[in-house]
């Protein structure tokens, strides 16, 4: 299901919905099919719209076809 939005981080105006709340309409799970960006629609709008989010941060598409790679999520620590 795609969302009426573009991406805070790139710009891009294909932004999927990836996740609804199981309490209807209270928030959903956004995705950019370009960059990965990934935010909840209750998030504050420095993260959710383009024109407030961080310049610092921003992505153009050439600054994503040059990166090296996705960072992986390191495994979590054994909490014994």
């Amino acid at each position: 299901m795609a969302a009426s939005s573009i991406c805070p981080r790139c710009a891009h105006e294909t932004v999927e919905t990836v996740f609804t709340s199981p309490v209807p309409g209270v928030w959903d799970v956004l995705q950019c099919r370009q960059c990965l960006y990934m935010w909840r629609t209750t998030e504050p709008a420095r993260r959710t719209r383009r024109d407030l989010y961080p310049e610092k941060f921003r992505m153009t598409p050439e600054d994503i076809e040059a990166a090296i790679e996705v960072p992986l999520v390191p495994p979590l620590l054994d909490p014994r």
